[in-house]
């Protein structure tokens, strides 16, 4: 059963412009958000552990993992040359084995990409190619 244009997959679903429950109590709490904010500080400040780690929370966010620059000498000069320096760097422990996994994403994204120029390129030549021959140049 394939959807029709125009019509709802789940008619007796959710009605248009139905708010979320959640935006319905942040419009509640808007108008109160000052006095609200104020009032987690004072408990805070009078030693409520849960209030003080909301407070804090907010100020200091969590700290997401950052990925820190890794250099690595290359000796080969094919994608897989470099992807087994890749991965002799990772059994050295030279690199982390996510860093070593990141790495190796990123080089077979990038050997996709040569690999699709190199096939446009191809097309691209054999098109000429085609048009040479066709043409009665030859």
């Amino acid at each position: 059963m394939s959807f029709k244009p125009g019509q709802s997959g789940n008619p007796a679903g959710r009605p248009k412009g139905t708010k979320d429950k959640r935006t319905e109590f942040r419009e509640l709490l808007r108008p109160h958000a000052p006095d609200l904010i104020k009032k987690a500080v004072e408990m805070a400040l009078e030693g409520d552990a849960t209030a003080l780690k909301l407070c804090l929370d907010k100020l200091i966010p969590n700290l997401r993992p950052q990925a820190e620059p890794v250099s690595i000498q290359f000796n080969g000069e094919s994608l897989l040359e470099k992807g087994q320096e890749i991965l002799k760097a990772v059994s050295k422990g030279e690199i982390t084995p996510e860093e070593g996994n990141h790495l190796l994403a990123a080089l077979a994204n990038y050997g996709g990409l040569v690999g699709k120029e190199q096939s446009l390129k191809r097309h691209r030549d054999y098109q000429s190619f085609d048009a040479i021959f066709k043409g009665g140049i030859l």
